[in-house]
């Protein structure tokens, strides 16, 4: 639970104006339950990439790589992010990808919705090639590199 920024009082991510004083809340990220790992459509990116990658196998631009080329990468819905995921399910500032000594981990950045690895919630999580990446309606598969 959250609070109006004019007036204070308490509001759920639900609600999109202020019960008390109704303000506009904008930007409210959309709760949703947690999907399996089955694919939409039955289609399987190609996941041939060089070097660690994240690509989106569901959600929107299925095959779209996201490659791990910084020891820190941000991720979230905010135009700024350096993986921007457009969609309401996805917290503006919602992970964290970094990479120290080649290990690439995951971290929530406290999102409403959680980070999943494996069908897990994970508060982090080293990835390892396959692994599979959920954020929001968003599902990737981690790549460490080459063929998978």
């Amino acid at each position: 639970m959250s609070e109006c920024p004019s007036c204070g009082r308490p509001v759920t991510a639900a609600e999109s104006v202020c019960p008390g004083c109704g303000e506009l809340l904008m930007g409210a990220t959309e709760s949703f339950p947690a999907v399996d790992a089955e694919l939409v459509g039955g289609r399987e990116p190609d996941v041939s990439v060089e070097g660690p990658a994240l690509v989106v196998r569901k959600g929107h631009e299925i095959g779209e790589r996201f490659m791990i080329d910084r020891p820190r990468l941000t991720i979230g819905r905010d135009p700024d992010a350096d993986i921007f995921l457009n969609d309401v399910t996805v917290s503006r500032a919602h992970a964290a990808l970094e990479t120290v000594g080649g290990a690439v981990t995951i971290s929530d950045a406290g999102s409403l919705n959680g980070t999943y690895v494996n069908g897990v919630c994970v508060d982090a999580a080293q990835l390892t090639s396959g692994d599979v990446v959920q954020i929001g309606m968003f599902q990737m598969v981690f790549v460490g590199g080459g063929p998978s």
